[in-house]
């Protein structure tokens, strides 16, 4: 392990969770077919360069050998990890657990287009140990696919959930996107109809979002589009909640929504403030005290190795309250919320003690609930959590 590379600390997060609980690791894979017009993660189009990424990317890997005495989570994200060739696939997630210990039991998760599903890729997937598909659809209508500039269609993406079935992949996810300038609720609730009749494991459903350099951004500055107001946003989060609740969805954070044990948990991770090691350009980790994130540029990333050098643009080490305040806000994004007694041992706060009056306001109000010793959102908290977490 070089100078680069912090030990790991490990902060529980909940009574239960005992001082060996697992990393996650994140590989980043910035390559797109298209970029899309919402799309704030970094990518690009041009894939002359990724040769030498995979080579750089193997190297950042060899530098975080022993980070970890073992990971139980993998998740390839980009970017479309679905666009690189199928070989390259396979080669890729066989380095990694060539170099870093996965567990027997790893969640084993690639992020994919539709458009890219074929049973060439998804049999390779398989052979790699791939055990869950990220599936990005974000919409069934037409009209809303062409406007987002998504590169699959209604057809393509039906067929791409019957194909990973087909293939034995046993825990699909499907990200969709609500609050897309000129989508009315009842379209919305048409995705969502079609979304539950595949019995998808989970499902990501995101309120659409302004990120500075997308071509969104830009046709918004521009007067010609319009998003919808703040009271038709609250709807959207509303019925979706109820919705898929009352379609067996358990919804566990602000965005998604699993049927039972189906979780993400490589994403809990994120939200339980469990250590996690991102690779690739704009990749970010955590290490339980200090976070880091590469730099986002490929041909940077790519110079920077080859010459044996960090990736590393910055590093942050995090103070106690720093920890906490994340702790808080990272909390009221779930719908388990906050365990009071493991909030007092970790942080040295009684929560309920200190903020006994706020809480019952807050509980009045409905917004949340002190439950089993967990301090929670409720659904209508959970749309107002990064206001919660200020308390």
């Amino acid at each position: 392990m070089s100078e680069d590379t912090p030990p790991l600390e490990i902060v529980p997060s909940e009574p239960s969770a005992k001082p060996e609980r697992l990393p996650g690791l994140y590989v980043h894979i910035p390559f797109c077919v298209r970029k899309c017009l919402y799309c704030g993660f970094y990518s690009v189009t041009d894939f002359s360069p990724l040769p030498e990424y995979l080579t750089a990317l193997r190297r950042e890997m060899l530098l975080y050998r022993g980070w970890a005495p073992l990971f139980d989570t993998l998740y390839i994200g980009g970017g479309t990890p679905s666009a690189l060739p199928s070989p390259e696939l396979e080669k890729l997630i066989s380095d990694i657990r060539g170099i870093f210990p996965i567990s027997e039991d790893a969640e084993i998760t690639v992020e994919a287009n539709p458009a890219d599903l074929d049973a060439g890729l998804l049999n390779a997937l398989r052979r790699a140990g791939v055990n869950r598909l990220n599936i990005g659809v974000q919409s069934f209508d037409e009209g809303i696919l062409s406007f987002l500039g998504r590169r699959h269609n209604r057809a393509q993406a039906a067929a791409a959930i019957a194909a990973a079935r087909a293939a034995g992949i046993g825990n699909i996810g499907i990200d969709l996107i609500y609050g897309v300038p000129g989508q009315s609720l009842s379209l919305w609730l048409a995705t969502l109809r079609e979304a539950v009749a595949f019995r998808a494991e989970h499902l990501s459903c995101y309120q659409i979002t302004l990120e500075d350099g997308t071509s969104l951004a830009e046709q918004f500055r521009r007067g010609e589009i319009v998003f919808p107001d703040e009271a038709l946003q609250a709807d959207f989060f509303r019925k979706t909640s109820e919705f898929l609740e009352d379609h067996g969805y358990s919804h566990y954070e602000i965005s998604n929504f699993s049927l039972p044990g189906r979780e993400s948990r490589h994403n809990r991770k994120y939200w339980d403030h469990v250590p996690y090691l991102g690779l690739g350009p704009a990749a970010h980790s955590f290490s339980g005290r200090e976070r880091r994130w590469n730099r986002r540029d490929i041909s940077t990333y790519i110079e920077n190795l080859a010459s044996g050098c960090s990736p590393i643009e910055a590093v942050e080490t995090l103070t106690e309250e720093q920890l906490c305040l994340e702790s808080l806000f990272l909390g009221f994004r779930t719908r388990r919320g906050i365990c009071l007694e493991t909030f007092k041992i970790r942080y040295g706060r009684d929560l309920v003690a200190e903020k006994r009056g706020v809480l019952k306001r807050l509980s009045e109000e409905g917004l949340v609930e002190i439950r089993d010793g967990f301090l929670r959102p409720t659904r209508a908290g959970m749309a107002v959590a990064d206001a919660l977490a200020l308390i």
